[in-house]
This record gives C-alpha cells, structure tokens and sequence, in this order.
C-alpha cells in the first residue's frame, strides 16, 4: 500500500511542483510505482508532465465531486512507472463547493484511498495556501515533505504550517508526520544561503535532508519541454539532487522502516 506524501509550503516559490514532479520521476526509475495528484489549481505539475490545463476536462475535480471513478482520471507520463492524475483551472471552484458538504475535509482522501493499493507512492502536489483545498490535501496524506528556500522569508512561514500539521492532529484526529524539509533553491557561494541551511538544520524539531537542491538552469527549463529533469539534462547539477533525494527516501525506509517525526514547534530569528 503506498506512502502517501504531500509536498506542501503556504509560500509560493520554493520548489514545490519541481520537487514532486522530479522526486516522483527518480522514485519512478528507481522501481516503485508512483502516482502524482496534482492538487493545485495553478496546474504546473499536470503541464510539467505534458498534459494542457486549458483542454483538461477531466481532472481531480471531477474525481472529488465523484463524477468519475478514480481509475478514470490516473494518465500515464512519459516515464513507465509514474503516473499522474491532473489539475486544471476550475479545481479553485472546489473551494466554493466543499464549503457547505458534510466531511468536507475528507474529499480528496476518500479519492486516493481509491488509488492507494496501486502504488508505492502517492504524492500530492498541493497549491501554496492553507485553504480547504490544502486541508484535504494533508488530511489525505501519511506525512507532508516541506521545501524550504534558501531564504528568510521562507523560514517565517514554516511555523505556520506546523501549526496547522497540529490542528489537523488534534482536531480532526488524523495521526500526520511530517517527512522532513528539503532545502530548495540553495546556493553554496551565497552567505545566506548557507545561513538559512544552517539554522534550519539546527532548530528544526523534525529531519532536514542531506540533499539540498541548488538554483538550476536545467531545473527551470525541463517543463517547458514537458519532461522530468531526468530526461531532459540528467547530468545537471538540480538533476542529480534530486536522485540523491529519492536515494535518500529509499535508503531510510530499507534500513528502518522507523515512524517519521511527531509535530514540533518551529522558532528561528537569523
């Protein structure tokens, strides 16, 4: 049954569609099965794997809302063993229409239990807000991966998100880890880069890991070609930590199969 995993950070910016669409690819390659939900109305993951928001009529919308079957929606990409059910535009209107349904926070949960026992992995995509649609998103995962900029800005809203990761815990009773923060757009020659990483990896109360993902050409340029970064520049400096991100993941489940951390509190002043 698969770990289901959503990439989530309220800041726009940070990674986050690059990340689930080029971790996705690598955990692809490496074997296991892996189904992408894009659950932003923005559409960037559907486009990076080639499928067009403005022509999509079926979509996760129509999968939440029940006017299809789940199996319906799931399209194949360009790699073999990843998949991924698309977003388009009128996901926003979601928002509107959950507001007054019982179990509203479930929705999307209730979908991918559908799809769960296919897979490896499951990771869901979610837009950079802390709306309904970001409710169900986590509400629907075992544990959220957070990207995190090499920047201030980025570090401030992090306790936010830990703080709803908790009300989603303590009032809905969903038992949610948080998988980890991955440092995203990091420069090594940058002062500040170095220092954001280095108060990250000192006060946050969960993993932080070893790959950190630099600012890359290649990494911009691959979904306009409508490809994983693996197939379109795999010697790149973004390509190659993101395989060592995934070797990463891979590597902690086979040696322990531990439980992912508990909820803590995020306070840093640089």
């Amino acid at each position: 049954m698969a770990r289901v995993i959503s990439i989530c950070n309220q800041k726009g910016g940070v990674g986050k569609t690059t990340t689930a669409v080029n971790l996705g690819a690598y955990l692809a390659l490496s074997g296991k099965r892996v189904l992408l939900v894009d659950f932003d109305p923005q559409a960037n993951a559907s486009s990076a794997l080639g499928s067009n928001p403005l022509k999509t009529e079926k979509s996760v919308y129509h999968g939440i809302l029940r006017y299809y079957e789940p199996q319906e929606l799931v399209r194949p990409s360009v790699l073999y063993n990843l998949h991924f059910v698309p977003a388009a535009p009128h996901l926003a209107g979601a928002m509107v229409e959950l507001v007054g349904l019982p179990e509203r926070e479930y929705f999307l949960r209730k979908f991918v239990n559908h799809l769960r026992h296919n897979y490896d992995y499951i990771l869901i995509d979610l837009a950079p807000s802390l709306s309904l649609l970001t409710v169900n998103g986590l509400v629907a995962s075992d544990e959220v991966l957070i990207p995190v900029q090499a920047e201030y800005y980025s570090l401030e809203g992090i306790g936010q998100l830990l703080d709803t990761i908790n009300l989603i815990r303590d009032n809905l009773g969903h038992d949610l880890k948080v998988m980890g923060a991955l440092i995203t757009m990091f420069d090594e020659r940058e002062r500040l880069s170095r220092e954001v990483a280095r108060e990250l990896r000192e006060h946050f109360p969960h993993t932080v890991f070893e790959a950190a993902i630099p600012k890359s050409v290649a990494l911009a340029e691959a979904p306009s070609f409508a490809k994983p970064v693996v197939l379109h520049r795999p010697d790149s400096a973004g390509a190659l930590a993101y395989r060592r991100l995934a070797e990463e993941i891979l590597s902690r489940e086979a040696v322990s199969r531990a439980p992912v951390s508990e909820v803590g509190n995020f306070n840093v002043k640089l």
